[in-house]
């Protein structure tokens, strides 16, 4: 009863942002009707002087409003509810989930582009999303496809530089210094030393965004390749899109997974700013590091267990229900594993959220996604199970804020259905979504000449008799 509560409820909300969305949606849908620019860049070149206007005004009319207040618990709870970022790119509302330049993922699924009719949207459509606030045609998409293609060549050294490393080095490891190695050809850098003015400082970044972008989907199929296929990688196929190439790459040619590849690209491209990979990309990048230098940052802070290295512990951690109690376990005996879990001091994986009080939306549209394609493989009927009974446990627990199931409850239980069952490479496929979030909004930080990053930072004995003074005033 606790799951279809929840989806009543969702599909409730569903209907209520839908109305509440509908202006802001037909605009878009004018201004995708009415472009016929084919060319990404420039479309921004058009769209940056009407931003930095903006935020002109904004710092002008309002720089000092106050946004709210700060507590002792705030400093030590990981600056949790502090405003303080600009991320242009989305939005995450605790109730509503995230929407991407004010499009959430149902809406994303109706209006962009995609391979085939009805089927899940393309990743270089949420790419122009993110980059512009409009909803590209179908040629657009076809177009910034073609581009990305064009741009996906790896250099030898960087193959070499991967190679460097033990082959049982962690697949993160190895993704995060193939990034690095890139780095060599970074156009920022070699604009910026030969004394390019900040006004344009956005371009050559443009230009390493998209090269990133375009080539981190070859670098992550290497590292799988090399890890469990015996080093025989395979060439890029450039007739096919984004999502599905990076399919074939990896060596899965199944129409489906390429489907599931597009909508999980799709639904970890981003998540607003404040996550550790999005936070730690945009805080290197604000010291004017390279596009690829702050990326890789962003990466080795995703492959923390805390933030993206837990889609790896979820599969894991059901393989080990399926190990100990069976396939075909009752929900009695699931609740039993799941107190199990949480007595033995550890946390049941792909629950909670930082942000988030209900169930993540994106963990919704893999269910759907499920649902549609594999309603009878038995992890996907365990993962529904544990939908069923992980939130009335946390409930009863009494210390979790947030019970409902995140993104990471679900995708590797649809990866490991269509032949991914590496859970140990599943944050790289997580490090290739990110970066065009990530990436969308380094090319915005560069192009609204936003600050470095430098909060304040205290000490408990500051903070001790700041808090003595104010309570005895």
């Amino acid at each position: 009863m606790v799951f279809f509560r929840s989806v009543t409820a969702l599909t409730r909300l569903r209907s209520r942002v839908g109305q509440q969305s509908s202006l802001s949606n037909s605009v878009r849908w004018i201004q995708m009707q009415s472009s016929t620019d084919m060319d990404l860049k420039s479309q921004l070149q058009e769209l940056i002087p009407e931003q930095q206007d903006r935020l002109k005004k904004l710092k002008s009319e309002h720089g000092k409003v106050q946004l709210g207040n700060i507590t002792v618990d705030m400093v030590f709870g990981g600056m949790r509810g502090m405003t303080g970022l600009l991320w242009e790119t989305s939005l995450l509302d605790p109730e509503e989930g995230i929407r991407f330049r004010g499009l959430s993922i149902p809406e994303c699924q109706k209006v962009l582009p995609a391979a085939q009719s009805g089927g899940e949207p393309l990743p270089e459509g949420l790419l122009w999303l993110l980059l512009t606030g409009k909803v590209p045609s179908k040629e657009q998409v076809e177009a910034l496809s073609k581009d990305l293609a064009n741009r996906a060549a790896v250099p030898d050294y960087v193959y070499n530089a991967i190679d460097a490393l033990p082959s049982t080095a962690h697949p993160m490891t190895q993704f995060a210094s193939g990034v690095m190695a890139l780095q060599v050809q970074s156009e920022f850098q070699k604009a910026y030393e030969n004394g390019i003015h900040k006004s344009k400082f956005w371009e050559p970044t443009y230009e390493d965004c998209l090269n990133l972008i375009a080539r981190v989907p070859v670098v992550a199929a290497y590292v799988y390749r090399r890890m469990y296929k015996n080093g025989d990688s395979i060439p890029s196929d450039k007739s096919l899109d984004y999502g599905a190439n990076f399919s074939h790459m990896l060596g899965f040619d199944d129409d489906k997974m390429k489907e599931l590849m597009r909508l999980y690209i799709t639904i970890h491209s981003d998540h607003e700013g404040g996550n550790v990979s999005a936070h730690t990309g945009h805080l290197v990048g604000s010291a004017l590091s390279d596009p690829y230098l702050s990326f890789a940052a962003a990466l080795n802070g995703l492959a923390g267990p805390l933030h993206g290295l837990a889609n790896q512990e979820v599969l894991l951690w059901i393989k080990s229900v399926v190990e100990e109690c069976g396939e075909n376990i009752s929900k009695d005996q699931l609740k039993e594993y799941v107190w199990k879990t949480l007595n033995s001091g550890k946390v049941v994986p792909g629950y909670g959220h930082g942000v988030l009080r209900k169930t993540d939306p994106r963990y919704v549209c893999q269910r759907e996604f499920a649902m549609k394609h594999l309603p009878d493989d038995p992890l996907f009927q365990l993962v529904s199970k544990l939908y069923e009974v992980v939130p009335p446990v946390l409930t009863e627990l009494g210390k979790v804020k947030n019970p409902w199931p995140n993104v990471d409850a679900h995708s590797g239980v649809l990866l490991n259905h269509y032949g991914l069952t590496e859970a140990r490479y599943y944050t790289v496929l997580f490090g290739v979504s990110r970066s065009l979030g990530i990436c969308s909004q380094l090319i915005w930080d560069r192009a609204l000449g936003l600050a470095l990053e430098r909060p304040k930072s205290v000490t408990m004995d500051w903070l001790d008799a700041f808090c003595k003074k104010a309570s005895s005033a």
